[in-house]
């Protein structure tokens, strides 16, 4: 029985109380001042003031753990709109801004569905919403925006990180990298990338992820118009 399914334990006298979601708020607390790595069923426990032990009365692992925190997270997103095209962008939208209060989501969005209960509610609310489209083509449209919003996540995340890591911002960065570009650039090798290099308007990442996101959602409505 998956770990939704299961009831809690009954309440009894105990010093502290618990309760899954009590467990799941204090990873998410962990995860989101030091990452993953933060997260353990003993470091939970630390944090809540209990034995380890007790925490297994109410989670198996800590890949239960991991999954409780990611449906969570699903209860924040809660897209919405009038219509198909309106309910992906607010869903490409409320994923990229949870995974941006929540650095560890682009960690662990992908791979195999998400199966709790808020993740289940707003695929449903999603799916609805594009009852006119033909069901065949319902999941591919989801998962193109879906792989979407996962690249663009995990790229800004990660580019986060870096600037953390190395103390550079982009401009910084940029600069640092400038001269040898330059005299790449001049070696008259790349002319294609040079021209977009100096030529082109450079947007910052919150535009880069709406106009990306319009080319996509541009091409699902030209594919299922036919």
């Amino acid at each position: 029985m998956l770990v939704w399914e299961r009831p809690e334990p009954p309440n009894r006298p105990v010093p502290a109380a618990l309760s899954r979601e009590r467990i799941v708020r204090a990873a998410m607390r962990l995860a989101d001042a030091d990452g993953l790595e933060a997260v353990s069923l003993r470091k939970v426990a630390t944090a809540l003031g209990v034995g380890p032990m007790r925490l297994y009365s109410y989670i198996d692992s800590k890949e239960e753990l991991l999954d409780l925190m990611v449906d969570a997270v699903h209860a924040e997103i809660r897209p919405a709109g009038d219509s198909w095209r309106e309910m992906l962008r607010s869903l490409a939208e409320a994923t990229r801004h949870a995974a941006h209060e929540h650095e560890w989501l682009a960690d662990l969005l992908g791979g195999r569905p998400q199966l709790g209960p808020h993740a289940l509610a707003n695929g449903e609310t999603v799916v609805a919403a594009l009852g006119d489209v033909d069901v065949d083509a319902v999941m591919p449209v989801v998962g193109a925006v879906n792989a979407y919003v996962i690249g663009a996540v995990r790229r800004e995340i990660a580019a986060r990180r870096a600037e953390r890591a190395t103390g550079m911002d982009e401009k910084r960065w940029q600069a640092s990298l400038g001269p040898y570009l330059e005299r790449t650039f001049a070696s008259g090798r790349f002319p294609a990338l040079a021209t977009v290099v100096h030529d082109a308007v450079h947007h910052d990442a919150d535009h880069t992820f709406r106009i990306g996101l319009d080319f996509l959602l541009d091409g699902i409505e030209a594919r299922i118009s036919r």
